[in-house]
This record gives structure tokens, sequence and C-alpha cells, in this order.
């Protein structure tokens, strides 16, 4: 796998895309993990209130957890400035992979109009 440094996965059509298609199971996504490939994430993030609870986890490429930081900062600062009161998170997958392809987020705010919908692309 191919070591990315910015916070996005390549994107041109020459380059060599992630494939976590084989990654099938919980112990296989840890192991990954435990070699540096994979990180451990809450997929409603703690800093908005997620809970470490077995439910609520996934693991994704390092780019990727950068990727998803950058979208927490901004979702927290729309909650500070009171444009957000909810969030709804949607991971999405491919076959049997416990790697999700892409993190959906839905952030809204229950009296206001408009709404935020970041994506953050994983494979």
């Amino acid at each position: 796998m191919p070591t990315v440094s910015i916070a996005q996965a390549p994107r041109r059509a020459s380059a060599v895309r992630p494939d976590y298609s084989q990654v099938t199971s919980l112990a296989a996504a840890r192991a990954l993990a435990a070699e540096g490939k994979l990180v451990k994430i809450l997929l409603f993030p703690a800093e908005l209130g997620g809970e470490d609870i077995p439910e609520n986890v996934a693991y994704i490429p390092p780019y990727a957890a950068e990727a998803r930081q950058l979208v927490i900062g901004t979702l927290r600062r729309f909650m500070a400035d009171e444009l957000i009161d909810k969030l709804e998170v949607v991971p999405e997958y491919r076959g049997e992979s416990f790697v999700p392809t892409k993190l959906v987020m839905h952030a809204t705010h229950s009296k206001k109009k408009g709404s935020l919908h970041p994506t953050v692309e994983i494979w």
C-alpha cells in the first residue's frame, strides 16, 4: 500500500487506490491497526459526544483519519456558533469489508434552515 502524507487518498486515475475488500473481520482490522495501516476511530466522534462502544467503532487508514479530523474541527466550530445541533454519521461499506468506503455526515440544526453534508472518501 502506498504511503500518503496528505489528508486524502490520491485522486488521479493512474494513482493506486488502497483496496480493503480482504479485511473481512474485526481481527483483520485490528491486525492492520497494530501495523499502523489502519487506525481505530469512533464513527460518531468523541469530540462531539460519541462513545467508545463496539457499535460506534470503525477502522480507517491514517490519511482518512486526518481528513476526518479536519471535518470534525469544522463541525465543532459550527456547533460552537450554534449553526448545527444534530449530527448523523453514516458509514458506507463495500462487500464484507470491515473498512468503510466512506463516512457520510449529515449536520443540521433543529430550529434553523440549512445543513452541512461532508463526506470522507476512504477507498
